[in-house]
């Protein structure tokens, strides 16, 4: 991949564009810094955005420092919040963050990168050191954030330890003096928090390199906030059947932030797409092939796929069903809740107005039918989910 692209592909902004091209001319190798706050166990595609651009870079012979929040974790990143997180144990944060190294490397090259915890710089804090960090910073400046301003406008509780996380994320620049620092547009002044104490403490200040956040299953931005996440450890099968349910608006973007798909080919796509000349089914599943097996293999891709047809284009059941065993006679809405399919009897009896429910592939009208012990029938919700009476 040539500078240009490198610059424009799957790239929201980067800061300063024109310093970073004549450092990247230089043929001298940058420190790029990527941090992850490890809040849950599972990080999910939208975050291999930022990975594969990682990748490439390293590609061209640079060093990836991944950060790993063991500290700012336990805090919770505010930004796009409007209420303050619940906050984390060290024991939480380092039980999810060992299961983030392992998906860290499904998409960087372990052997290039140099992986490094916020305790060992912070573990080393004075309260000295802290009071010279918060210093450093205006509230005026904390207050050009929009998720502080606006909760500071509606009155929402807004912590000073909330207030801190920019600063102790600008820090992590300088701790391991990075030259790039990359992240989601949600990042950008996260970021430009760390230029700034660079700049300050005589370094030279790193660039902002921002890639595009992407639309999760439910159209709003992919985040483990919303549960509408592509996780980068799902099975093969639920994550083909998972990039298959999203809107065929997201295609283009995809293609080009998590595909190595030539840009040209996805500029055709997008015309095709508009002119009604191509199946958007078919580029979806094609796009779910690609990503199955970035994250898994190529055969498990396939079997994904296989799957995918027999059960929704030739409509076959799945392979797989899981029984439930029914010991007495019981309504439906009682089945739907005990064998899991429904969280709650309100949420089945919604599921079965909207359509949503099957039993033998025939639709459910009513809470009325009553199912037996040793049916045998099919009962499905939706989608993927079924279960068979045994």
């Amino acid at each position: 991949m040539d500078v240009s692209e490198l610059l424009s592909r799957g790239v929201a902004e980067v800061i300063v564009e024109s310093e970073l091209r004549a450092r990247l001319q230089s043929g001298t190798p940058l420190r790029l810094k990527q941090g992850f706050d490890p809040t849950k166990p599972d990080m999910h595609i939208g975050h291999a955005v930022g990975l594969r651009k990682l990748r490439a870079f390293q590609e061209l012979g640079h060093q990836v420092v991944l950060i790993v929040g063991d500290w700012t974790a336990q805090i919770g990143d505010p930004s796009g919040r409007d209420e303050t997180r619940t906050r984390l144990s060290a024991a939480e944060v380092r039980a999810n963050a060992e299961t983030y190294m392992e998906q860290f490397f499904r998409v960087v090259d372990r052997q290039r990168t140099e992986v490094r915890w916020q305790s060992e710089w912070f573990g080393q804090f004075t309260l000295e050191n802290a009071l010279d960090l918060a210093g450093r910073f205006t509230l005026a400046q904390m207050l050009s954030h929009e998720t502080f301003r606006k909760r500071y406008e509606t009155g929402a509780p807004l912590t000073i330890l909330e207030l801190m996380y920019p600063m102790l994320q600008a820090y992590d620049s300088v701790a391991i003096k990075a030259d790039v620092e990359f992240g989601g547009t949600d990042q950008k002044f996260n970021i430009l928090a760390g230029r700034e104490l660079m700049a300050q403490l005589g370094m030279t200040p790193q660039q902002v390199f921002l890639v595009p956040l992407i639309p999760g299953t439910d159209g709003r931005k992919m985040s483990k906030t919303f549960n509408n996440t592509v996780d980068i450890r799902m099975p093969p099968a639920e994550m083909y059947g998972r990039i298959m349910s999203m809107s065929d608006e997201v295609l283009p973007l995809y293609f080009e932030v998590l595909t190595d798909v030539p840009m040209a080919e996805v500029h055709e796509m997008k015309t095709a797409m508009a002119a009604g000349q191509v199946n958007p089914r078919d580029l979806k599943m094609r796009l779910a092939r690609e990503i199955v097996a970035q994250f898994h293999d190529p055969a498990a891709a396939a079997a994904a796929e296989a799957a995918f047809i027999r059960q929704f284009v030739e409509r076959e059941l799945p392979e797989d069903i899981p029984n439930f065993a029914l010991e007495a006679p019981a309504g439906i809405v009682e089945v739907l809740v005990a064998a899991g399919l429904a969280p709650s009897k309100s949420e089945a009896r919604r599921l079965i107005d909207g359509g949503g429910v099957r039993v033998d592939g025939e639709r459910v009208d009513g809470y009325t039918l009553t199912l037996n012990p040793g049916a045998n029938v099919v009962v499905q919700v939706g989608r993927r989910k079924f279960v068979r009476v045994v």
